[in-house]
């Protein structure tokens, strides 16, 4: 899942993206509403957590602008704000949630994932390839009802995969899929975490067969071609 953070102090956004990059969300931070907007219109994000009071466009105006162009992602307002007539405002404009400052990383924490829950509510949380299973809210995968273990990177390459089955998946459409904008990881990486997700997924007979010149695609066994 890809999550923008909007939010024009420096440490709060850097904080923030830390504590969302820890389990596996790909993030992207700006400061200004100009540039919200313009990510907005560029990439794919499950949630928005925005600050009202930024240099420029203010958040409800990103927001209203947002909802006009039909953008139904969950919204997360942040704001130092703490009249009723803001929090009014906020929720009338299309926001799901309103947090205060200052407020407790886990509170934060905890509004995101039940934003990301409520965002995905018609579509299922669980992913499947053969025994392999995987919650994508609750953060769990199994193979053949026992647990898989996952570094946050091999977690984000499986959920990809595993969103996109019969699909071939470029090395560059898999970068951009889980790394945020001030992140960089080589081809070369790509296919270490390749190696990896197969040393635990192939004995249980779960395949990622690269396709040559192409990418990568996972299958079960009973599919798998040589």
């Amino acid at each position: 899942m890809r999550i923008l953070i909007v939010e024009d102090d420096e440490l709060l956004a850097a904080g923030l993206a830390r504590a969302l990059a820890t389990p596996g969300y790909a993030v992207d931070r700006v400061s200004t509403g100009e540039k919200a907007l313009l990510a907005l219109g560029i990439e794919h994000y499950d949630l928005l957590v925005l600050d009202i009071g930024l240099p420029g466009i203010d958040g409800f105006s990103v927001l209203r602008r947002a909802r006009e162009r039909g953008q139904t992602l969950p919204v997360l307002i942040l704001t130092a704000r703490d009249a009723v007539s803001d929090r009014v405002c906020g929720l009338d404009l299309g926001a799901d949630d309103y947090l205060t400052k200052p407020f407790a990383l886990g509170e934060f924490e905890a509004r995101v994932r039940a934003l990301l829950r409520r965002g995905h509510h018609a579509q299922s949380a669980q992913l499947s390839c053969g025994v392999l299973l995987m919650d994508t809210l609750a953060h769990r995968a199994w193979l053949a009802d026992s647990p898989l273990n996952l570094t946050a990177r091999e977690w984000s390459v499986l959920e990809y995969l595993l969103m996109r089955q019969g699909q071939v998946l470029s090395k560059d459409k898999i970068m951009q899929a889980v790394c945020s904008w001030d992140e960089e990881i080589s081809p070369n990486a790509v296919e270490v975490y390749m190696s990896r997700l197969r040393a635990k997924l192939e004995p249980a007979g779960v395949y990622v067969r690269t396709v040559r010149g192409f990418g990568y695609l996972l299958e079960e066994a009973g599919n798998a071609q040589p």
